[in-house]
């Protein structure tokens, strides 16, 4: 895994961590996370590209951002950053939040997405899921004690929980911001139908990839979006749930790399 890194920040007020040489690829952590849940990632994909892993706002480094943002304002903060970073042209990878940020900067910003990634991501939930995550934001926004242990058997499974991708997971959980999981998770619960419309108009290669065993991040979500896009296209890790990243890195390096070779725009 990652060790921590020393950070850069844009003059917004993102932290960053930046990689090796070549082609741009953009990764963007779940709620809760912070930018060394990619640390396999950047460990491998940092030998053929420029790997910028950046911390979500109020996450790691960052600074937070307006408190009511809905996920239009993390895209927008995304852009700005992408502004800051001069980048021009990119690949952007997402996992979980990060995936809805990801989709809604290459539904808003298709000039400068050569290719889209979204690991784990939500997509339309069902009446009774959408109920149950509303109301999961609606405690964590009263304050208090948060419950990490519920999202950590959600995302690991009751067979995993002495693995180092277990426990990395939860030391991040308990090391974010209050405030900024708040934001980011009341802008979660309700971003799964945010950008849903516009994946028609999504002209790059888009990969859509989640665990068997996901429970929210359902495999019928990520086949969904795929057969959305033009361009496109599922893969699926067996007897994996949320963490993929972590729990499945060669596995998720290699569907990357593939990816990551698909002719764009």
């Amino acid at each position: 895994m990652l060790a921590t890194p020393q950070r850069s920040r844009t003059p917004k007020g993102a932290a960053y961590l930046e990689k090796g040489a070549g082609e741009p690829l953009l990764l963007i952590h779940g709620v809760g996370m912070q930018l060394e849940a990619w640390g396999p990632q950047i460990s491998a994909l940092s030998d053929t590209h420029r790997v910028i892993a950046v911390d979500m706002p109020g996450h790691g480094g960052s600074e937070r951002i307006a408190p009511d943002a809905r996920l239009d304002g993390f895209v927008a903060w995304l852009s700005a950053t992408i502004d800051d970073l001069g980048l021009d042209s990119l690949n952007v990878a997402g996992h979980s939040m990060g995936a809805l940020i990801a989709g809604g900067i290459a539904a808003t910003q298709p000039h400068r997405i050569r290719r889209v990634a979204l690991l784990n991501s939500v997509y339309r939930r069902s009446p009774d899921a959408r109920a149950a995550v509303r109301a999961r934001a609606a405690e964590i926004l009263k304050g208090g004690h948060t419950d990490y242990d519920g999202p950590l058997l959600r995302w690991f499974g009751e067979d995993n929980q002495h693995s180092e991708a277990y426990r990395l997971t939860r030391s991040w959980l308990s090391d974010v911001d209050p405030k900024g999981y708040a934001t980011a998770y009341s802008a979660f619960a309700e971003g799964d139908a945010f950008y849903a419309d516009c994946w028609p108009s999504v002209q790059c290669p888009a990969l859509f990839l989640t665990g068997a065993d996901d429970p929210n991040s359902t495999p019928a979500m990520a086949i969904a979006m795929a057969d959305a896009a033009p361009r496109g296209y599922f893969r699926l890790i067996e007897n994996e749930r949320h963490m993929v990243n972590l729990t499945a890195p060669v596995a998720v390096n290699a569907i990357m790399r593939e990816w990551l070779a698909r002719e764009a725009p």
